[in-house]
């Protein structure tokens, strides 16, 4: 599958349903020498259908094994990371 595919994708968690967008709204992250993909970098999700304000949002991070199906037009995964400058994900 080519990741323009992948792109118009919804990001949702299984655990409680919450929807993260679609992964083209979302940062890839990857491993330079090897290719490999190791995750998606994503804003937390809001509370509000209001707050559309990304520069107060934290920052999560959707590690690659914790995705558990690709269907036809939505991810699903487990659980996300909080994401903070000290991490080693990028």
């Amino acid at each position: 599958m080519l990741l323009s595919e992948l792109a118009e994708k919804e990001l949702i968690q299984v655990k409680d349903g919450a929807r993260y967008g679609k992964l083209a709204n979302t940062e890839l992250l990857f491993d330079p020498s090897s290719g490999k993909i190791k995750g998606f970098e994503v804003y937390q999700k809001s509370a509000s259908f209001f707050q559309v304000n990304k520069t107060n949002k934290k920052k999560e991070f959707i590690s690659w094994e914790e995705i558990i199906l690709i269907g036809k037009d939505r991810i699903l995964f487990n659980e996300t990371d909080s994401f903070n400058d000290n991490s080693d994900y990028s």
